[in-house]
């Protein structure tokens, strides 16, 4: 499965390393696709991100003495009032160094003077056993967790493998009414955009990341029939959801969302039964449950009913941090404050988050 799989095979020493586009180049592809790699690497991706925000992706790519791609690195440059810093990567889950050896490693960090002395702030989130986590140019600043569940069984069997309470949710959802609705047009993403606003807004006091971001999601991604909007409907209206992207013979819940009044009847747990349905009948190895903050237990918790393998997500940093304007800082959290406010309108706040997301990075 991608998210856990390394590359096989000797290896030929690296010959030289070379600066490429992510976004378009083929041997990087080619190695999201054979390595460590994954939907947060992947070109299709950093267009997504990078184009809605503005961005402009860097990387460097390993060749040996054949000539055949072997490892990469990618990172976004940023330069605003919150500081001079580079980051691996904006608004992803991950972006995991596309190698499989130390020495492979070493000789990407050293040719994109992430690391070097003087450099701004770098910070790179991977899973752990990285090569990345055992240099010594980094340390690491923060752990989160990564869930996922592995589609090689029958859909019987699956269910049964299940934590008994997700098997009495999903039930329990049944008996509610709650129906799932399995959509790749625009509008899904669009209503699915709306119930994210609105929990951002109500529970976490938080913006929520543009529209625009999600339609550049799903300009990258439906063409290639690589995007599912899980809908959870009772009565016919729309209470909870989240969106699936594929990538490489997985599955990734990106993002999730739902109504507090209407948890008792279980939805999220119907939304997260559909996902594991829908990759069991596209074939794929994998269900990506992506990270999980650790002050968020009960998040954690709600994960592990339905994952299978559990790893930890490490926050490696090189170089202090650049405090950047303090005043700004203060400001940006004092405008998320009002804006999140329950007087609010809801679209006043969605419009905020197009406004100002970006400077969340």
């Amino acid at each position: 499965m991608t998210a856990l799989r390394t590359t096989p095979g000797p290896r030929l020493p690296v010959r030289e390393t070379v600066e490429v586009d992510p976004r378009t180049d083929p041997a990087w592809e080619r190695l999201v696709r054979t390595g460590p790699g994954s939907l947060f690497t992947s070109p299709p991706w950093l267009r997504a991100v990078c184009g809605a925000y503005g961005f402009t992706p860097h990387a460097v790519v390993a060749r040996d003495g054949g000539g055949s791609p072997v490892g990469g690195l990618t990172w976004v440059p940023l330069d605003d009032p919150r500081g001079a810093r580079t980051s691996s990567l904006p608004f992803s889950d991950r972006a995991d160094p596309l190698c499989a050896d130390d020495a492979t490693w070493a000789n990407l960090l050293d040719a994109s003077g992430l690391a070097a002395p003087g450099a701004p702030p770098f910070a790179l989130r991977c899973l752990d056993g990285s090569s990345a986590e055992a240099d010594p140019r980094l340390r690491t600043t923060g752990r989160a967790a990564w869930h996922g569940t592995r589609l090689d069984t029958s859909p019987e069997e699956l269910f049964a493998r299940l934590d008994p309470s997700a098997r009495r949710a999903v039930a329990k959802a049944g008996r509610s009414g709650v129906v799932v609705e399995l959509r790749s047009d625009l509008d899904a993403v669009r209503t699915f955009h709306g119930l994210h606003v609105r929990l951002r807004k109500e529970k976490y006091r938080m913006l929520a990341p543009p529209l625009a971001f999600f339609e550049r999601i799903w300009a990258e991604f439906a063409p290639d029939d690589h995007l599912v909007t899980a809908l959870a409907l009772v009565d016919g209206e729309a209470v909870a959801g989240a969106l699936f992207l594929e990538w490489d013979g997985v599955l990734y819940y990106k993002f999730g969302a739902s109504r507090h009044e209407h948890l008792a009847a279980r939805p999220n747990d119907a939304v997260y039964w559909a996902g594991l349905g829908h990759g069991l009948g596209r074939g794929l190895e994998l269900v990506d449950w992506g990270l999980s903050d650790l002050d968020q237990p009960g998040l954690v918790a709600f994960k592990r009913k339905w994952a299978s393998a559990e790893r930890s997500l490490l926050t490696l940093r090189a170089g202090e941090p650049d405090p950047g304007n303090a005043a700004f800082g203060a400001t940006l959290a004092e405008l998320t404050r009002l804006l999140t406010d329950a007087s609010v309108p809801d679209p006043i706040t969605e419009q905020a988050g197009a406004l100002l997301y970006r400077w969340f990075c």
